[in-house]
């Protein structure tokens, strides 16, 4: 590992694989990338059925390609092989299954925190992740009466509301801590110790139990969920209910939306991120690639030659 890298790049598809190795050719050498899938490509691997055709020009828009990576008309294994055969011949520093959690300007660097508890620095960030990343969902059915109530984000809460918030990592402890500054609210984990979250959210949440503004119900799974009038009834696996006027999932997958808010990012009213000319968001230093600057998504082919613009940017600031 090294100090501090020059660029870190989260999100192992089309626009992130293209930094990365555009870095390498332009003489970049401390480039680090972060994939939550076990692979690369994870949206073209999950989303696309086998023997899917790949076309280049995505849609009819015609793309010419600007940077080093060759890409033409296959299909979704011939595309996979390419980039496998890509990463291989590069070497360049992946981290696989690692799930980046929020991105941190702290002086005239960057401190990626991830899910794993390990932190990064690196001096410049690329943000090359899928549209349709999605949040994990309980595996119990959610009544459709009561889905306005179940959410995977806190941005529907309303102050007062009695909010449950499910889940053990950082991103659950931080709802459940901001949101008991104006409302009543229980955290639910299904295992009596929080193993996964940073130093700094334990001692939030160790001073929230303490003072009675969180309470705990740990050790307890969720069994099913009812609509009670409006409200949510919550029926746990050691016999109890409970009523809430809100559920707040928060057990992993975090959608693209609510990571880009949590680093900063200036959003549109359809969320997609706010650039200028040379994909830099709103945050200095912080660049974006791929489909999630489109409301319908973007291609392949204009992926790659995002990595190549972003990164000869880069290369100049450096």
């Amino acid at each position: 590992m090294k100090e501090i890298y020059d660029i870190a790049i989260v999100g192992g598809g089309p626009g992130g694989i293209a930094s990365a190795v555009e870095s390498l050719i332009l003489g970049i050498k401390d480039v680090i990338l972060f994939e939550k899938g076990e692979g690369h490509s994870t949206t073209i691997r999950k989303f696309y059925k086998d023997k899917k055709r790949v076309d280049k020009d995505y849609k009819g828009q015609k793309v010419e390609l600007n940077g080093n990576i060759y890409f033409c008309d296959g299909t979704k294994e011939s595309t996979l092989d390419l980039f496998d055969k890509i990463i291989q011949e590069n070497g360049f520093e992946v981290q696989f299954q690692t799930e980046v959690e929020s991105i941190e300007k702290q002086g005239d660097f960057f401190v990626v925190h991830t899910a794993k508890n390990t932190d990064f620095k690196a001096r410049f960030i690329v943000i090359s992740i899928g549209k349709m990343g999605q949040p994990n969902k309980p595996s119990y059915a959610i009544p459709s009466s009561v889905k306005g109530l179940v959410n995977f984000n806190a941005n529907s809460c309303v102050d007062g509301e009695n909010i449950l918030v499910v889940g053990g990592g950082n991103s659950a402890v931080e709802y459940a801590c901001v949101l008991s500054e104006t409302n009543p609210v229980t955290l639910n984990y299904r295992r009596k110790e929080f193993t996964r979250i940073n130093e700094a959210n334990h001692e939030n949440l160790e001073s929230c139990f303490k003072n009675g503004k969180i309470q705990p119900k740990l050790g307890i799974d969720i069994e099913s969920l009812e609509d009670e009038g409006g409200k949510v009834k919550v029926n746990f696996t050691d016999g109890t209910s409970m009523v809430y006027d809100r559920v707040i999932y928060a057990i992993g997958g975090m959608a693209p939306v609510d990571f880009l808010r949590k680093c900063g990012v200036a959003l549109d009213a359809d969320g997609v991120p706010l650039i200028d000319a040379k994909h830099q968001s709103s945050v200095d230093g912080v660049y974006i690639a791929g489909d999630i600057l489109y409301k319908n998504g973007g291609s392949i082919a204009a992926a790659l030659n995002h990595g190549f613009d972003i990164v000869q940017e880069i290369k100049k600031r450096l």
